[in-house]
């Protein structure tokens, strides 16, 4: 890797929602670029937190007992074993950061479940 990440370059690449890229990785940490719109799904990561920074837009991160909002400019980490969802009244962009092998739904699956490692 002899270059910088653009985000937005990259971004620009993705058409579709709830599909995060793989864009680097630091030792087993993966960096994931994100387009949210809508909702997602109730779902945790038993094992590790999952932290989200919104690079255009805004996010919410509901749990059970509180909502977030989480705007441009801004970094939210997501604690291990709390359910939670993710939502975005318009098309947002993120960044996600977490351990490589986190199936981004959790335990939940679905239909909205993305390939582990998809790089782009």
């Amino acid at each position: 890797m002899n270059n910088a990440i653009d985000l937005h370059q990259k971004l620009a690449l993705i058409a579709d929602h709830w599909h995060p890229r793989v864009i680097a990785e630091l030792n087993d940490i993966q960096f994931k670029v994100v387009k949210f719109e809508g909702d997602f799904v109730w779902h945790k990561h038993d094992d590790t937190d999952e932290a989200f920074l919104v690079i255009q837009g805004e996010m919410i991160v509901e749990f059970r007992d509180r909502v977030v909002r989480v705007g441009e400019g801004q970094l939210f980490v997501v604690p291990k074993g709390i359910e939670h969802i993710t939502r975005a009244e318009r098309e947002c962009h993120a960044l996600i950061i977490e351990p490589r092998g986190v199936v981004n739904t959790g335990e939940a699956g679905g239909e909205l479940t993305a390939p582990l490692d998809d790089w782009i």
